[in-house]
């Protein structure tokens, strides 16, 4: 059997990894959703956010055209290409906790983020696409709103 590198798999492990709580989180989330059965995991970065990106995650109906997709802990997920050079390495986590509840991404390209972790930012020589304003002393402002 001949071995085919998935496009999401590098020689350090998957592009995006899920923690088992955040993947139990997941399932639990989906399984309340009339269609969960055909129902993937979204992991994306948008422009805005207070740091220059900020994360997207959500369900979706399905895979689109041209999207990396993989079973991790055994959710569905997809990630456009746009997004992931971005996400190389990104781990999602689940908190439940005093301080703080809620999916958490740790991501090992973003150079700062904003106080609430929602956004970030990359080293300007990381991607020509980052922004040139983007700036390792941006801070959480009014624009976030966790």
């Amino acid at each position: 059997m001949a071995t085919v590198e998935h496009p999401l798999e590098t020689t350090a492990g998957p592009l995006v990894a899920l923690t088992p709580l955040a993947a139990a989180k997941v399932k639990a989330l989906m399984a309340e959703e009339p269609d969960a059965d055909t129902l993937v995991l979204r992991l994306a970065i948008q422009g805005g956010g207070c740091s220059g990106f900020q994360y997207g995650l959500g369900f979706d109906s399905g895979s689109a055209e041209g999207d990396l997709e993989l079973e991790i802990e055994g959710v569905r997920v997809v990630v456009d290409p746009f997004s992931a050079p971005y996400l190389r390495g990104a781990t999602v986590d689940f908190l439940n906790t005093i301080e703080e509840s809620g999916f958490k991404i740790e991501n090992p390209n973003a150079a700062a983020s904003c106080g609430c972790g929602h956004s970030f930012t990359v080293a300007e020589d990381a991607d020509p696409a980052a922004s040139p304003a983007a700036s390792a002393d941006v801070g959480c402002g009014s624009g976030c709103s966790h």
